[in-house]
């Protein structure tokens, strides 16, 4: 059986809502292009909350406007030592997102790089741009590519180095993760550990018919139409034994049960020898990445896996 992590609870009874559950509804539907124009439309009348400046921002990986990132460095860094690395990758149904989106930074950027790691959030082309989700994932390795080649410029350790993504984010590392030779096409080595934030497929082929009916035709768009595209894009079919090891988040409140498809992975994943663990949470699909960094049971748990993956990660998680 999978290891499973404690699964501690932020939230009461009565503050329980599923985001995911509220927007299923028919006219949230339609495809990538579509939610693209809609959620332009809904930006236009938000307030805005402010994001941490990036120490560097917009660092070319490849030549497409999008595949960029920002690097959040550490004010002060550790005397002769690099500084571990986390890379998190954005959600948005392969859709929409950004990099600097204050849900993907804020409270990251201050729990980590105010302990002395290097926070490197990227962006990747979107369904829109003509990037269906294994593409995508080409991206990111490529960018785990490039950070690798480039980390000690910005003080970084190449060698500690923690995937980390949230919804369509949270397959795209995972996939990266799981499938070796996504890496050796694109010359990056194996990350230090992955953290999937609820990811909505791990199991591609065990998710499709599950999908929640506003997103169907934006996992399609994403997955394609058959089964052998889905197998070339699930984690879970793709995992092989020079995987790190990861931690599955996921919500016990979704619909699709996300945690069952955690759980295959990991089960998977301790057969080939990779250590991989399971974090249910009672918390929607949105703060399960919002709240991470709340100083809390939650992020606690999230960092004892981190801390289980090096000792200078581990020291540098205790404060400085």
């Amino acid at each position: 059986m999978a290891q499973s992590a404690d699964a501690p609870t932020a939230e009461s009874p009565a503050q329980a809502s599923d985001e995911v559950m509220q927007d299923d509804r028919e006219d949230a539907g339609g495809t990538c292009a579509e939610w693209v124009r809609r959620v332009k439309l809904l930006e236009r009348f938000r307030d805005k909350q402010a994001s941490p400046e990036p120490s560097i921002a917009d660092v070319p990986y490849g030549p497409h406007p999008l595949q960029t990132f920002d690097v959040y460095r550490p004010v002060a860094a550790e005397s002769g030592s690099a500084s571990p690395i986390i890379v998190m990758v954005h959600g948005g149904g392969w859709c929409v997102g950004d990099k600097g989106a204050p849900g993907v930074t804020n409270l990251k950027v201050e729990r980590w790089v105010g302990r002395g790691f290097v926070l490197i959030s990227l962006n990747y082309p979107m369904v829109s741009d003509g990037s269906n989700a294994l593409a995508q994932a080409r991206d990111v390795a490529l960018a785990l590519a490039h950070i690798q080649a480039n980390a000690r410029r910005w003080g970084g350790d190449p060698d500690r180095l923690i995937l980390m993504g949230h919804s369509a984010g949270a397959h795209l590392v995972s996939l990266v993760n799981a499938d070796s030779t996504l890496r050796e096409a694109a010359g990056a080595r194996r990350p230090l550990g992955t953290i999937s934030l609820d990811a909505g497929a791990i199991d591609v082929p065990m998710q499709m018919p599950r999908v929640y009916r506003f997103l169907e035709t934006r996992y399609r768009e994403a997955f394609g139409e058959t089964r052998e595209e889905w197998l070339a894009a699930s984690p879970y079919h793709r995992l092989d034994r020079q995987a790190s090891p990861w931690l599955g988040v996921c919500s016990t409140r979704r619909r699709d049960d996300p945690c069952e498809q955690a759980k295959h992975y990991a089960e998977k994943s301790l057969e080939l020898g990779v250590a991989a663990e399971v974090l249910p949470q009672s918390r929607s699909h949105a703060k399960i990445n919002e709240q991470l960094g709340e100083p809390g049971a939650y992020t606690r748990a999230v960092e004892r896996f981190m801390g289980s993956l090096d000792p200078v990660v581990a020291q540098r998680l205790k404060g400085r």
